[in-house]
């Protein structure tokens, strides 16, 4: 399985700077950014581009969620959604997924829209009584699904 995290609609800079470091720290190689506006895009996004290269890891930025499913090709994406949640999983033991999977974040404080959450597979995680925001969902999710690879370090799991 091949995770691409992706981080949509930012404004902050540190947000998006813990992100980086987050999606890296898993060993994932390659961070997606959608929809960056404000102080992220100005700053956020070398501060991000920084740390890949520190890392030795890929940043991609993108202006919307319909350019990352047409030019990502995903085999399945993933919503991470509260209000919309059609699912809610077990963090620490995720369903399998297989192929390309698109994790899809919310960058910012209100949760996604409906058409927003149509693109993919609107899911939460059981047991959580409100939004955890971005960085709460991407380490729950992908420590979760590290913990199925065997904790393999790669982009790849």
């Amino acid at each position: 399985m091949e995770l691409i995290p992706v981080l949509h609609n930012v404004s902050s800079v540190q947000r998006l700077a813990d992100m980086a470091k987050l999606v890296y720290a898993f060993g994932i190689d390659t961070l997606v950014v959608s929809k960056a506006y404000g102080g992220a895009a100005q700053s956020g996004i070398p501060e991000a581009y920084r740390i890949a290269l520190k890392h030795d890891k890929r940043l991609i930025v993108l202006p919307d969620l319909n350019d990352v499913v047409d030019l990502l090709k995903p085999d399945d994406i993933l919503i991470i959604t509260y209000s919309h949640a059609r699912e809610r999983i077990d963090p620490i033991n995720p369903p399998v997924y297989n192929g390309r999977i698109t994790i899809i974040f919310n960058g910012s404080e209100p949760d996604f829209s409906a058409s927003e959450a149509s693109i993919g597979k609107p899911i939460y995680f059981a047991g959580i009584k409100h939004r955890l925001g971005a960085l709460g969902e991407a380490a729950l999710i992908l420590y979760g699904l590290t913990l199925r690879s065997g904790g393999r370090e790669s982009g790849s799991i």
